[in-house]
């Protein structure tokens, strides 16, 4: 009896798991590929490339804010209504973009309206409606392996949409990502599912979530989590948001920018599923701490190196193993330090602070070429923000793994 419920309860983790990793498919897709629309919007509106770069600076900041206040209802009521919403929010504000190529309206509909819809179908609520239900031992595997399905979608949506580009305009490309998000609605409904994990009891007595919020602030290792993603925020939104820019300064064609983009995502698929894997047997601070001093040491070597397709491919294969592999040990560490009742809020808030640094990547990228004619300050800011990063993860408290059962 206890063998089929075992059974029955895996299916529906399994079932789980994978409609989340589906959804963030779609959602993450869609906005890792924005960054190839900069210069398309350039050439027919006539807005500046910073213009442009702080509408899509504005979307990652707003992307971050959406999650804890999302998250906090998804806490109390559960996720099925909030993702359903988030795909319309995206989807509508990707449709409303062609027809609002200014300063304003790309503000409100890449910078607001779909932003925020994609945050409403991001981590801190999908890795949150699965933490809950399944074992401490087997959620950093979860979040990796949710982690990868946004990571699939970089590779999968990048060169699909810079074909769309190419072939029938930028306006074009955006109407194939709107009706894209909308797929996200049937998916939610597959997330109703017991929020217990097998085994796990009920506490009776919480501090609630206002408790717990102010809990978590007062602990230092939670400040040097939110120091440690700000920067994963700088990199990956300047890179996903200016890599294209980067390439065609070095007289590369599109096609180069979006293969570049694909790898990243493909790469990351592995560097997710490892760091999952990974945090289930080491501590996860001392993965993070080598995650983003790789960062740094990848930066480095790539500035030194010719600017050749090959170059940018190598680089963004290497990139793209730690692109967000930080997200499984940041989740895992805040389940570890404040449990999982509040997880999509909690690390929602530490989600603001990568898109905080996620704004700034996005908005100096733009200020830099603007003011410079490259990106070379940038280049040495992430360079070092990463080692700044490496060092802050080291203090975080954190027990040693317990020892996994041996099975026969």
């Amino acid at each position: 009896m206890n063998a089929a419920v075992d059974s029955r309860e895996s299916r529906a983790a399994w079932l789980l798991m994978i409609v989340a990793a589906t959804i963030l498919t779609l959602t993450m897709g869609v906005r890792q590929s924005l960054g190839l629309f900069v210069a398309p919007i350039h050439d027919s509106s006539g807005l500046s490339i910073a213009t442009i770069s702080f509408a899509l600076a504005v979307g990652q900041l707003m992307w971050g804010v959406a999650q804890p206040l999302f998250g906090m209802y998804a806490d109390r009521h559960g996720s099925v209504g909030v993702v359903q919403l988030g795909g319309l929010m995206l989807a509508g504000g990707l449709a409303l973009a062609p027809f609002l190529p200014n300063q304003w309206g790309l503000l409100f509909a890449l910078g607001i309206l779909s932003a925020a819809g994609a945050g409403a179908g991001s981590f801190s609520i999908l890795i949150g409606a699965t933490s809950r239900l399944l074992p401490p031992e087997r959620r950093p595997f979860a979040a990796g392996f949710i982690n990868a399905g946004g990571s699939f979608g970089q590779f999968l949506f990048a060169p699909l949409t810079q074909l769309v580009i190419a072939a029938s305009g930028w306006a074009a490309a955006m109407f194939t990502l709107a009706a894209s998000s909308l797929l996200t609605l049937p998916l939610a409904r597959k997330l109703r599912a017991p929020v217990v994990a097998p085994g796990v009891p009920v506490a009776t007595t919480e501090p609630g979530l206002g408790g717990e919020v102010r809990r978590a602030f007062a602990d230092r290792s939670y400040w040097c989590l939110h120091l440690g993603f700000f920067t994963c925020g700088l990199h990956i939104a300047f890179l996903v948001t200016h890599l294209p820019g980067e390439v065609a300064l070095c007289g590369l064609p599109a096609s180069v920018s979006a293969v570049s983009l694909a790898l990243i995502g493909l790469f990351n698929i592995a560097g997710s599923l490892t760091a999952g894997a990974l945090g289930q047997r080491y501590r996860m601070k001392w993965l993070l701490a080598a995650i983003y001093a790789s960062r740094a040491l990848m930066i480095a070597i790539y500035l030194v190196s010719p600017r050749t397709p090959l170059t940018f491919y190598i680089f963004a294969a290497a990139l793209g193993f730690t692109w967000l592999a930080t997200v499984p040990p940041t989740a895992g560490l805040v389940g570890k330090l404040f449990g999982t009742r509040y997880l999509a809020t909690l690390f929602g808030l530490t989600l603001l602070s990568h898109q905080i640094g996620g704004f700034f990547g996005a908005w100096l990228g733009g200020l830099t070429i603007t003011r410079f004619g490259d990106y070379s300050w940038m280049w040495y800011a992430d360079i070092g923000f990463a080692l700044l990063a490496a060092l802050a993860n080291l203090p975080i408290r954190e027990d040693r793994p317990a020892p996994r059962p041996v099975t026969a």
